[in-house]
């Protein structure tokens, strides 16, 4: 996705873990993609930041302290306020559970922590290939998982 107008992605990282903070944010360097990277390190942060301000995309990890990842999709989804807010699950669990809770329960994506950075900055680059201002990509679900 090129943005014509060269404004920042607004990009909100929910994560607890700093070592995948730093390595997130080495990756969308990377990319050299024009973003404003902020952080919410648990659940209830983020929820103080999204009544601050609406992301263009949110990263959620699902393990975070104070509130989980699948309890703030199911928050964010039953608000009207947040419609249009992709959000990509962040997480190293590749378990269909959690992969069916976070598809029926509205997530976008579901972007498993990769092996290398290299295969990360690959997969952000997909990501943000979408255009996720002119429509909300919900994927079917052989195509929900990107690891």
């Amino acid at each position: 996705m090129d943005k014509v107008d060269n404004e920042n992605m607004e990009v909100l990282l929910a994560e607890d873990d700093q070592d995948d903070v730093l390595l997130f944010q080495l990756a969308l360097k990377e990319m050299t993609f024009p973003t404003h990277l902020r952080h919410a390190e648990n659940g209830e942060v983020l929820f103080t930041l999204l009544k601050q301000y609406i992301p263009d995309l949110l990263f959620l990890d699902i393990h975070m302290p104070c509130k989980d990842g699948v309890s703030c999709i199911i928050e964010i989804r039953k608000n009207k306020e947040y419609d249009n807010l992709p959000v990509v699950m962040y997480t190293s669990h590749s378990t269909e559970n959690y992969i069916d809770d976070c598809f029926r329960n509205g997530a976008n994506l579901y972007l498993i922590k990769n092996k290398t950075f290299r295969e990360l900055v690959e997969n952000l680059r997909t990501i943000f290939s979408f255009d996720w201002k002119k429509q909300m990509f919900y994927p079917p679900k052989q195509q929900f998982v990107l690891s």
